[in-house]
């Protein structure tokens, strides 16, 4: 049995779009011009390929009902084709010394992405205390990566090649501090997380949770539901090739979780009772590990991974929590665990605004992450005495000397 692709159109014709092969691709790729083309996309089926109409016949009910669930199944993957690869006319966004990052569209949990490497990303300019404007157009970039950024007219993709174009534009690095074997130790670390880690979550959230991860994803529309599920199942598909093509993907599930239980160890080792991971002053390393493990934290409720953070491991829980409040003060966690509050937090700092899709951020002004002698810097992390919230912000020394003066 074969199946046909048409268009319906309001002037009584049907356009076989399986057979006008010139016209289905000038649909699809569109043109400069801006043309009004209405109508249906409707299946049907062919037994043989004399025209539209040879697909009637005298078949029983029950084939006709496959046919009839077969067609809106396949009429659904074109409209969803159409969305996807229809060029629309993109809006002017002026990038003249100004941070463009375009990223993927916000979930619907209040998490800012569910890709390591666009929060990454995002989290490293609130870091660097970079004024951006998101541009959630969802196209990617000619490499074909996401996120990638513009500034002043230059287009930037991968995140590794985005920090070195914007530490060579602009002249900020968050590394001034580490020695020569602190940066090496950090290199390795970021290549174990991105190349090792990020494969056994992406594993977590798209093949073996792909039912929680389908209710995270907005997608606008009447076919909203039907388009989540076709999304999210090509998505695994891609995600299974690609990680068998990276090795991880052809061990089974249980040694996929013990490769990510060890990879999450080796970063609570790393991380000790430091404030971040390579000491008291966060460096690069701290937005590509917080962008991979936010995913495990917020994203994957329920899960191995969620479990062992907030439990066994429960510094990278706190170092995560720390991070958010820092960069991400309006990033409210409905499921705020009391562990991360202290008596003396008052409603206004449970106040939360929502994140925003499309604005600009800098965090110039809300607070100083050096600070300065003769004034207390109040982050979201400290209390109205400066004091870290958190027990393993704290010098132990200062904590035995105070004991002493009791």
């Amino acid at each position: 049995m074969h199946w046909g692709v048409g268009l319906v159109s309001s002037r009584s014709c049907v356009v076989d779009l399986s057979r006008n092969q010139s016209f289905s691709l000038c649909w699809c790729l569109g043109s400069e011009d801006n043309y009004s083309f209405y109508g249906d996309i409707v299946a049907f089926p062919l037994q043989d390929y004399g025209g539209v109409m040879s697909g009637l016949g005298s078949d029983s009910w029950w084939k006709k009902t496959l046919y009839l669930t077969g067609g809106a199944l396949l009429a659904a993957a074109a409209y969803l084709l159409h969305e996807l690869l229809a060029i629309r006319k993109e809006q002017e966004v002026d990038s003249k010394d100004a941070i463009i990052l375009h990223q993927f569209s916000r979930p619907n949990t209040g998490v800012p992405s569910l890709s390591p490497f666009c929060l990454k990303m995002e989290t490293y300019l609130r870091m660097a205390d970079l004024p951006y404007q998101n541009y959630f157009d969802g196209k990617l970039s000619p490499q074909g990566k996401m996120p990638w950024i513009e500034y002043n007219h230059t287009r930037v993709s991968g995140t590794e090649f985005i920090i070195d174009f914007l530490e060579e534009k602009l002249g900020i690095n968050l590394n001034k501090n580490l020695n020569p074997h602190e940066r090496a130790i950090s290199r390795a670390v970021t290549k174990m997380v991105e190349e090792h880690f990020y494969w056994t979550l992406a594993y977590c959230q798209w093949v073996d949770n792909l039912h929680e991860t389908q209710k995270m994803i907005t997608i606008p529309g009447p076919l909203s539901d039907l388009l989540k599920w076709i999304l999210c199942h090509l998505t695994k598909g891609i995600v299974k090739r690609e990680m068998y093509g990276q090795g991880i993907g052809r061990f089974s599930e249980e040694e996929i979780y013990r490769l990510m239980e060890k990879d999450m160890r080796s970063l609570a080792g790393l991380l000790g009772d430091k404030k971040y991971l390579m000491g008291p002053k966060f460096s690069t390393i701290d937005a590509t590990v917080f962008g991979h493990l936010a995913q495990a934290m917020w994203t994957l409720p329920g899960t191995r991974p969620e479990r062992l953070l907030k439990g066994e491991l429960i510094n990278l829980a706190m170092y995560c929590e720390r991070i958010r409040r820092k960069f991400w003060p309006e990033w409210h966690d409905d499921n705020d665990n009391s562990l991360y509050e202290t008596d003396d937090s008052g409603e206004d700092s449970k106040t939360h605004t929502p994140l925003q899709d499309f604005s600009f951020y800098s965090r110039t002004g809300t607070f100083d992450d050096e600070g300065t002698e003769n004034s207390i810097s109040q982050t979201p992390d400290t209390d109205f005495t400066g004091h870290s919230l958190f027990d393993s912000d704290m010098e132990m020394d200062e904590f035995t000397d105070h004991e002493q003066c009791k």
